[in-house]
């Protein structure tokens, strides 16, 4: 069986599904992997290494999109490209099954079984394959570094004979995945972190980290069965944002992480609360991609308000593509695993497995 993987636009996609020490596990397990000429040399893979580690590498993106039983993407491939993959194969990748459902029906009418990893259910046995973590943990951390390169201060205390010099104040919104490693990162670094959910469960893991949990008074738990967070009522929105808005007037650092599955990002931060931030603040948006935290946030732009640095980024996992990469690759790799039948060396796609029956694009 054959696992092929094509390269992905790297104007908006620097991250890659196959990195040499995975095809080692994928040839192990008795696949033929197969990629395109210069597959991973933006990010320092050269075709020598994944040659040695056993790919096979071709000049045609057709080429392997016909032999792939196995397809592994980062986004969905264009759609001229449809027509090359044969009945019955798979494509694997986080397609964003919700909003490229035109798409990806037009694929499925060709015959083609489609797995969107973003659907894995929360369970233990699906924390291997978990992209949504995985990747959420690298852009927490990347988030706080990038938002302390743009803030004009020191972020740990400093007292020296001139002076003291007070630690920054930074304020995580949304305490997931993303959320809990800014919370570690900004800690780490010296400031002194708070930290905001909908997800009453959140409040211990902040703390563990050593951060400082921000509780709406007579707070409801807003969280899904699967540990995702959902939309809060009206009464407590507005108990948010007077929290909110006292707080901001002492915070320096904000790192926005707040998300709902499937919908337009919650507005947090409002006009009212930035102006009553202290100007050389920050705020970073890590929603930016689903319409932001904050009413100004814009993709790829810094925009000034009021000396308040707004930032949010379409893609912030493109600044960390090795990192990031590696771990999506394995994540990859165990799903595939889990497919795989190691008695017949055939794929089963059994129903009756929770993390397959979820994933697959019915």
């Amino acid at each position: 069986m054959i696992i092929g993987s094509i390269s992905e636009n790297i104007k908006f996609e620097k991250r890659v599904s196959l990195v040499p020490d995975v095809i080692k596990k994928y040839t192990n397990l008795g696949f033929e992997v197969q990629i395109t000429k210069g597959y991973g040399e933006h990010i320092g893979f050269s075709d020598d290494l994944f040659s040695k580690a056993g790919a096979k590498i071709t000049d045609s993106k057709e080429d392997v999109l016909k032999n792939s039983n196995i397809l592994i993407q980062l986004d969905l491939i264009e759609e001229n490209d449809f027509i090359n993959l044969k009945k019955d194969s798979i494509l694997v990748g986080s397609l964003n099954s919700s909003q490229n459902k035109n798409k990806i029906e037009k694929l499925k009418s060709n015959g083609v079984n489609i797995f969107s990893l973003e659907l894995l259910p929360r369970i233990t046995r699906a924390q291997s394959m978990d992209i949504l973590s995985s990747q959420a943990n690298l852009a927490g951390y990347k988030a706080v570094i990038d938002a302390f390169s743009y803030f004009e201060k020191a972020i740990p205390m400093m007292m020296t004979a001139a002076g003291t010099v007070p630690a920054a104040k930074v304020l995580i919104v949304g305490a997931g995945v993303a959320g809990l490693q800014a919370v570690a990162t900004a800690k780490r670094m010296g400031a002194v972190v708070f930290a905001t959910d909908v997800r009453m469960a959140s409040k211990e893991q902040v703390e563990s980290l050593g951060g400082k949990f921000l509780t709406v008074e007579g707070a409801e738990n807003l969280e899904t069965k699967g540990g995702y967070a959902k939309e809060a009522s009206e009464d407590f929105k507005k108990k948010q944002e007077q929290l909110l808005s006292e707080t901001l007037k002492k915070i320096d650092i904000v790192i926005c992480t707040a998300l709902i599955p499937g919908k337009k990002a919650p507005i947090i931060i409002k006009d009212e609360m930035i102006k009553g931030m202290q100007s050389g603040s920050v705020i970073y948006d890590l929603a930016a991609i689903q319409g932001g935290n904050t009413a100004f946030t814009e993709v790829d732009q810094i925009i000034n308000k009021n000396g308040v640095k707004i930032m949010g980024e379409k893609n912030i996992l493109n600044k960390l593509p090795v990192s990031s990469s590696n771990l999506y690759a394995k994540n990859l790799f165990n799903f595939i695993s889990n497919l795989y039948d190691k008695e017949s060396k055939k794929i089963n796609i059994n129903l009756e497995d929770e993390i397959i029956k979820n994933t697959l694009v019915k």
